[in-house]
Formats: C-alpha cells, structure tokens, sequence
C-alpha cells in the first residue's frame, strides 16, 4: 500500500491510515508511517517491557516491535497480520495490527476530540475519533505509547538544567499543543529557562485567535513575538498556522519554530516551504530553548 500520498502545504488536511485491531478500527498519521510490512518473526529481548514483541532487521536497519493490543490492554497478538512501520520522534518503531483498511482524507477540523468518559487528558491513548460511514476511527496517541514504554523517548527535561543560571526573559511567546500533558511540560521548561510571558493553546485555531485578537486590539507584539507549534492538532494543525502567519504582512515577521514528533525530511521541506524559522523534533527541548533564544536575540 502506498504510504507517501503528498498534501498540498498547509491544507490542514492529513491522511489517515485506517487498521484493525481485535475487530475494532482505529487510525494513525500517514506521515508516521514508513512502510507497511506483513508480520516476521522477532527476536525477544530479555527483561523488555510486556508490549515489546522483540526486535527484527529488515533491510538491516533494527526494528522495535511492539504489541499494540497489549498496550490497550486487549491481550496479546497472535504471530500473523501486518507490522506498521513508523518514525517519528527519530524512532523506528513497528506496531502489530491484525490488518490494514484503507486511507483517508480528512480534515483536522472534522476530528473529535476525546470527552472526559473515553480518555483523560494525562492516561488516555486517543488523540482523537472520526466519524466514517458506519463506523468510528480512533486516532491513537502513539507517542504516549512508546513514551509510556520508555519514558526516556519522551522530553527531555534535564536538558533545561543544563543550560544552567538562566535570567527572565519577557518576550511573550505563544505556545499551540494539543497534549495537555506535553503543553505543560513545554510550559514548564520555559519557565524554568526564564521566559515568563508565555500564552498556552489547545491547537493551531485557538492560536490563531489570539493572533486575530491581538491585531484587532493593536497588542500584536506586547502578546506575540514569538509562536511554538505542534504539527498534529485538532481544528487547526501548525503547517496551517504556519501559513496563515507567514502570508499576512502583519504577523510574516513573527519567527515560528514547529516543536513536533513528525519533524523529518519531508516534514521540514514542508515546513520550510510554509516560512518557519525552526523545526525540532520533541524530544529536543534543550535545543528547543536555544533556538528559542537565538530567533529572540536576532530580534533585539
């Protein structure tokens, strides 16, 4: 199955890869995915975590596999179905699914986002639902997944510490992330690197808003001087914002750095051709902080 369907810039659209699980439907990102594969027998490593299948080697490049029915506490796959190949947080990582459906064209705008009843804002492994035909799509959370794995593949919050004696920084930064429990983490480790003016969103449309508001108050750059986003956002994702910033003569100038776990080199082509200053992938918040301040210093 081709996995490399190209969007146009800035669509706020996404593909969606829809799989089986236990006869249940769920999806991920297409810009996750490497390759789809049919299952081979793996390697199992000793003392790993439960969901780890083990690893294997195709086209020698080591691969983690891992049993995606055991991380949503359904049991334990059986050896057959496919292996989705992805990469994201500079990981190479298979999940075991039962079969693959199909993909699809959606927008960001007509993803649901979780209620309180189906997944709470820090446990749950859904990031989203689609409503499809007869049937709902849920869009998993994979980075919790292996975060919750190997919390180490997560941020890295001891990079802020070794930046050392920070001093306050006023610059007001606005910040657009749809996991509550990373956009208080990016919070944090701002203000612990000393940026105190800081203005956190749910997705690239509240951003937006802000934005919006700001110039009609004639407050832009007493609110604004800065913009981190998300790529993958419910409503609005951050190549959108991107591009509604980057085209306006007002807000051109205001540097974007897109903090995502999809930063690859398709991604970052994409990102470059929308205008953004910087592009990090998330695990780096210490090199998030530093581009932070060198975009800043290059304003003053």
């Amino acid at each position: 199955m081709d996995t490399k369907i190209l969007l146009e810039n800035g669509t706020n659209e996404l593909e969606v890869l829809e799989f089986k699980l236990d006869g249940n439907a769920y999806g991920i990102n297409v810009a996750k995915i490497k390759e789809i594969i049919v299952y081979q027998p793996v390697t199992p490593v000793p003392n790993a975590h439960p969901s780890i299948e083990g690893i294997f080697m195709p086209r020698d490049t080591m691969i983690t596999a891992i049993d995606l029915k055991n991380c949503l506490q359904r049991g334990t796959t059986e050896p057959g179905g496919l292996f989705i190949v992805t990469n994201f947080n500079k990981l190479d990582i298979a999940f075991h699914v039962d079969s693959v459906v199909g993909i699809h064209r959606v927008s960001w705008r007509d993803i649901i986002k979780p209620g309180s009843t189906v997944s709470t804002t820090e446990e749950g492994v859904s990031t989203g639902i689609i409503k499809f035909e007869d049937r709902l799509i849920i869009i998993l959370d994979f980075e919790k997944i292996v975060t919750d794995i190997n919390p180490e593949t997560g941020l890295k919050l001891t990079d802020i510490e070794e930046l050392g004696e920070r001093h306050r920084n006023d610059v007001p930064i606005l910040i657009a992330e749809d996991s509550p429990l990373l956009n208080k983490l990016i919070v944090d480790s701002l203000h612990k690197a000393g940026y105190a003016n800081l203005i956190h969103t749910e997705n690239g449309q509240q951003a937006y808003d802000v934005i919006q508001e700001c110039k009609r108050e004639g407050t832009l750059k007493e609110h604004v001087q800065c913009i981190i986003t998300d790529i993958e956002m419910p409503l609005m994702d951050g190549h959108r914002l991107t591009k509604l910033v980057k085209s306006d003569d007002e807000t051109k100038d205001i540097p974007i750095v897109i903090f995502s776990s999809l930063v690859n080199d398709e991604m970052k082509r994409k990102g470059e051709a929308l205008g953004a200053n910087a592009q990090l992938s998330k695990p780096e918040i210490g090199n998030l902080v530093r581009t932070v301040d060198q975009l800043v210093l290059n304003m003053k």
